[in-house]
C-alpha cells in the first residue's frame, strides 16, 4: 500500500511539472508582463521605492502612520528635499533648502490654509488667506 501511494504521488508531481512546462505562453503572471511592453493594469503595494543604479532610494511612496498617502523625494546625495502628504484632516507640502530645513510649507487642513516661507538668516513669513 505504501509503495502504491508513493508511485501515485510521483506520477502526480510529474504530471503537474509537465503541465507547468508546456502551458501556453499567453498565461504568464503579471510579473512576466515587465518585458512585454504592456502596462500592468493595477499595481498594489503598501510602499514603493524608486532607486538609482547603485540601489540608493531617491523616492518613496508609502502609507503614513495615520493611513494617508505620503510621497518623499530625495536628492542624489540621499537628503530629503520634498515631502507631500495627505491625511483625513487635509494635506501638506514641504520643500527643504540646502541645509534640509523647511523653506516652504503649504498646509491645508481643518484649521485652515497657510503658506510659510523661510530662509536662513531671515524670519519666517506666514501667509494666510
Amino acid at each position: 500500500m505504501k509503495e502504491q501511494t508513493t508511485r501515485l504521488l510521483l506520477v502526480l508531481v510529474a504530471v503537474l511539472l509537465l503541465a507547468n512546462l508546456v502551458r501556453p505562453a499567453g498565461t504568464s503572471t503579471p510579473a512576466h508582463a515587465q518585458g512585454s511592453g504592456q502596462p500592468i493594469p493595477v499595481l498594489r503595494a503598501q510602499a514603493i521605492e524608486l532607486v538609482d543604479k547603485e540601489g540608493k532610494v531617491v523616492a518613496q511612496l508609502h502609507v503614513g502612520d495615520d493611513g494617508g498617502g505620503n510621497l518623499r523625494l530625495r536628492s542624489g546625495d540621499g537628503l530629503v528635499r520634498v515631502k507631500l502628504g495627505a491625511t483625513a484632516a487635509g494635506s501638506g507640502l514641504l520643500l527643504f533648502d540646502s541645509q534640509t530645513e523647511p523653506a516652504l510649507s503649504l498646509v491645508s487642513n481643518t484649521a485652515g490654509t497657510s503658506l510659510t516661507l523661510a530662509e536662513k538668516g531671515k524670519g519666517k513669513r506666514l501667509i494666510k488667506p
